[in-house]
C-alpha cells in the first residue's frame, strides 16, 4: 500500500489509521503487507526520500534485491532533508505550515457542496481532515457527465473513476477533488461550476 499522507494533516487534531503491519502481523499474516511512503508532497515533488516497511522478512528480500539493482541511495539528498527537517518534530511543525495553506482550499470545497448541493440528495461528500483529496459521489451513472460538463465550462477535473481498479467506475458516481493547487479564489469559483453541473447531470439522470 502506498501511505502518501501519513502526515498530511489539515487540523491539529487529525485522524488516526490502524497500523496495517501491527494488524498483519497479529492476524497471522506479519508478510502480508508492504508499505511505501516518502516526502514526495512534504519537500520537493518528485525529488524527497522515500522509505518501505514491511515485516523482517519481506525486508530482507527487498535488501536482496535492491543491492543489484543499485550501488546506495542518494546521501547527499538524504543529508539535505535531515538537516532541513532535524527530527519529527520538525516534520510535523513543515506540514502545519503545509496545512495553513491548503486547509482553506479544501474548507471552501465542503462549504460550497454543503450550500448548493446540501439537502437536495444528489450528491454526498467527504470531510477529510487531511490528505489532499476530497471524494465526492454523484447520483449513479453520473460522474462521467459532470465531468464532461465541468471540462466544457473551463474546470478540468480528474478522470470520473480514477480512485477505481483501471479507473473504471462500476456505479460511474465518484469524482476525486484535488483543490491544492489552484489559488483559493479559483477554487472557490471552479466549485461552483462543479455543483451546477452537478445539478445539470442530475436532473438529466433523474428525467426532469
Amino acid at each position: 500500500m502506498d501511505n502518501a499522507y501519513a502526515v498530511h494533516d489539515l487540523y491539529a487534531k487529525g485522524d488516526q489509521l490502524m497500523n496495517i503491519l501491527s494488524a498483519c502481523a497479529e492476524a497471522g499474516n506479519p508478510d502480508r503487507a508492504i508499505v511505501f511512503g516518502s516526502t514526495s508532497k512534504i519537500s520537493f515533488a518528485g525529488a524527497g526520500v522515500a522509505a518501505l516497511a514491511s515485516s523482517p522478512a519481506n525486508i530482507a528480500d527487498v535488501k536482496k534485491h535492491s543491492a543489484i539493482q543499485t550501488i546506495g541511495p542518494d546521501k547527499i539528498n538524504q543529508l539535505r532533508h535531515v538537516r532541513f527537517f532535524k527530527d519529527y518534530a520538525g516534520v510535523v511543525l513543515h506540514m502545519q505550515k503545509h496545512a495553513e495553506l491548503l486547509r482553506p482550499k479544501f474548507e471552501a470545497v465542503v462549504s460550497t457542496f454543503e450550500s448548493e448541493l446540501g439537502g437536495k440528495g444528489v450528491a454526498t461528500w467527504t470531510k477529510p481532515r487531511g490528505g489532499y483529496f476530497v471524494s465526492l459521489d454523484t447520483l449513479d451513472g453520473c460522474a462521467a457527465e459532470v465531468v464532461r460538463l465541468a471540462d466544457a465550462a473551463g474546470v478540468k477535473l480528474t478522470a470520473a473513476g480514477a480512485t477505481f481498479p483501471h479507473g473504471k467506475d462500476p456505479r460511474d458516481r465518484n469524482i476525486r477533488i484535488a483543490p491544492s493547487m489552484p489559488p483559493l479564489a479559483q477554487v472557490k469559483t471552479a466549485m461552483e461550476v462543479v455543483t451546477v453541473c452537478v445539478l445539470l447531470a442530475s436532473l438529466k439522470k433523474l428525467g426532469v
